[in-house]
């Protein structure tokens, strides 16, 4: 394991050298940034300074062993808009994502799974094929159009939530979270629901998919044989040992909630760290998209390392090396 553990820490370190260098890239021609920090009309001496300072006027790899540098040093540069560090910027924005991804999270796999033992379980039954038709159904929905629906029915129509903001805030730790308000439960529902609507769907239909593979296993023919009721055989062996796609898809989903949120936290008027990107990307400011992008890059494989740790401890037949 400690050899497994350390090979997977230099690939991770591989693959941030590697979205390094394609962000630095991007960055590098997606226009001037000059002409965010100095005025429209500045004269061409101006220019030619902030160039300086900005280390424009060196060659493409001075710029980038400098980035590299600043990276690593944990300087991600100030934002052109808020004139401040863009990484607090984000971390100030993180704990509101957090909060939905959270909460989607919880939702998606609290009806997820069970209906996806349920259906795969029962394959030919009304039921099962119901369950299956509306998992098809939450894939097919854009994100977008379901929080529209939401904001129409529940916030304006009902007047039940709010269609928009996070609530009350309380500090934990120094960290502000909603989750200990009202206020702001009545904020984070409507979100966290819009972005468990996908993940449930994929969640269900995998978790069927390996109950029914499961179920013709010899183990789960000679547990029923031994009088294990049907609940223990489902979920005490079935589950278990289907969860392995499960838990793999979990990890990617997790990883693309935080990553790609920003529709959800646009639509809503979150403040997280999506509606700060699609701010930021209109005012092509660069610093901030920077982080955000070496952010989920670091949170993605981070979760991928854990979820292989984790497949050990599901199933003790996985060995690692």
């Amino acid at each position: 394991m400690f050899a497994y553990t350390i090979k997977r820490l230099i690939q991770m370190v591989v693959v941030l050298w590697a979205v390094s260098v394609i962000v630095f890239l991007m960055m590098s021609f997606t226009g001037d940034p000059v002409f965010m920090v100095i005025p429209i009309d500045s004269s061409e001496a101006e220019i030619e300074q902030a160039r300086r300072i900005l280390g424009l006027d060196r060659s493409l790899t001075e710029q980038y062993f400098i980035f590299l540098g600043n990276l690593l040093q944990g300087d991600f540069g100030t934002s052109y808009v808020f004139r401040q560090p863009a990484i607090d910027l984000i971390l100030e924005r993180l704990p509101a994502t957090l909060e939905i991804v959270v909460v989607a999270m919880v939702i998606a796999t609290t009806i997820a799974i069970p209906l996806g033992v349920y259906a795969g379980a029962n394959p030919g039954r009304p039921l099962s094929r119901l369950i299956m038709s509306g998992s098809l159904l939450g894939i097919s929905l854009p994100g977008f159009w379901v929080g529209m629906m939401l904001i129409y029915f529940f916030a304006v129509e009902w007047r039940i939530f709010p269609s928009s903001g996070r609530g009350d805030t309380v500090e934990v730790f120094g960290v502000p979270t909603s989750l200990l308000t009202a206020d702001g439960w009545s904020h984070v529902l409507l979100p966290a629901i819009t972005l468990s609507v996908g993940t449930l769907a994929i969640l269900l239909r995998i978790t069927r998919a390996g109950m029914m593979e499961v179920s013709r296993q010899d183990y789960m023919k000679f547990a029923r044989a031994k009088g294990v009721s049907r609940r223990g055989v489902l979920y005490g062996h079935g589950l278990r040992n289907g969860l392995i796609p499960v838990v793999t898809i979990f990890g990617l989903q997790l990883g693309d909630l935080i990553a790609f949120a920003t529709i959800t936290e646009t639509i809503f008027g979150w403040p997280g760290m999506g509606k700060l990107l699609v701010d930021s990307i209109y005012r092509a400011d660069r610093p901030v998209i920077v982080v955000y992008l070496m952010l989920v890059a670091l949170i993605f494989v981070v979760i991928n390392f854990l979820i292989d740790i984790l497949y050990t401890m599901i199933d003790p037949r996985i060995t690692v090396k």
